[in-house]
């Protein structure tokens, strides 16, 4: 039998599939096997499948926060999007929701029901599991600060782990260290408030991400994070940087710390040259070493 057929029993495959149709900043090469399981057992006897035929494989979300390969991945992705985006309000504020949640639509959600905390996330275009990988965040909070704990598939088991045991930091979590475990769901603790107080501050916020960010860009939010000393797009606007291109990839000249596919055709390499060229001049002029918070799929 063959891998395709048995992989087809537990969630739709699509083959050769182009990773640019996938991702946000429309950058990345072919996929052999384009997973989206059924459910979570589906999702752990495709892990399985792909364990036992010693397949390589990532699992994704909304594609919009990661800059794939330029080659062809003979391998497989596993995009949890597609199906494990179901999310319960308890009455006293917790939210659980899955890995394929939009942030987005969670804080519409939340204000609904009166719940603030996740005003900050009302204009992060990614999901639960990719948000809690990289602990996403806005407006000096993240998804940490209202996290309880995370639900993860590790080592062929499904347990929750408190918050306290995932090293959270400033776009930071154990899981980038622990890339074989999945995220399956998060659970969250948000506070009762004032409807139309929440409505509004998710409004101004979302008026001044569009007045000031290139969302009509392929593009993948902020690339670097800010240093102690200075935001990071002031620190590429003081270089001379706004603007700049490398190929198909540009520094935004509405916002410096994104860069986007100005072209439509740009590659991975031209984003990663621009990165590298950018790191290099802020360590040479200003001793800084910019960290990227873009996750850089290799294959």
């Amino acid at each position: 039998m063959s891998v395709l057929t048995r992989l087809k029993v537990y969630g739709k495959v699509l083959e050769n599939e182009p990773m640019k149709k996938h991702t946000t900043y429309r950058i990345g090469g072919n996929v052999a096997y384009y997973i989206t399981p059924h459910n979570e057992t589906a999702l752990m006897c495709i892990l399985d499948i792909l364990q036992d035929e010693k397949i390589p494989y990532h699992v994704t979300g909304r594609g919009s926060n990661i800059l794939c390969d330029d080659t062809d991945f003979d391998g497989a992705i596993i995009n949890l999007d597609g199906t494990l985006n179901d999310y319960y309000f308890e009455p006293d504020g917790t939210l659980v929701a899955q890995a394929g949640c939009s942030i987005i639509n969670l804080s519409v959600e939340a204000m609904k029901r009166s719940l603030s905390g996740l005003e900050f996330a009302s204009g992060i275009p990614g999901s639960v599991g990719g948000g809690l990988y990289m602990n996403a965040g806005a407006y000096r909070s993240n998804l940490s600060s209202l996290l309880i704990d995370v639900c993860v598939l590790k080592d062929g088991r499904i347990e929750w782990i408190k918050k306290e045991d995932l090293d959270y930091g400033y776009r930071h979590s154990a899981f980038q260290e622990h890339k074989d475990w999945t995220i399956l769901a998060g659970r969250f603790k948000l506070e009762k408030a004032e409807h139309n107080d929440i409505r509004d501050l998710m409004d101004s916020r979302r008026k001044r991400r569009m007045d000031s960010q290139p969302l009509n860009m392929p593009c993948a939010g902020s690339v670097f994070r800010n240093p102690e000393t200075i935001p990071a797009w002031k620190l590429i606007e003081e270089m001379g940087l706004r603007g700049h291109q490398i190929g198909g990839a540009q520094v935004s000249t509405k916002h410096c710390n994104f860069i986007v596919n100005a072209t439509g055709d740009a590659t991975a390499s031209d984003v990663r040259a621009l990165i590298t060229m950018i790191q290099a001049k802020a360590k040479e002029l200003y001793d800084i070493d910019l960290i990227p918070e873009v996750e850089q799929m290799h294959w």
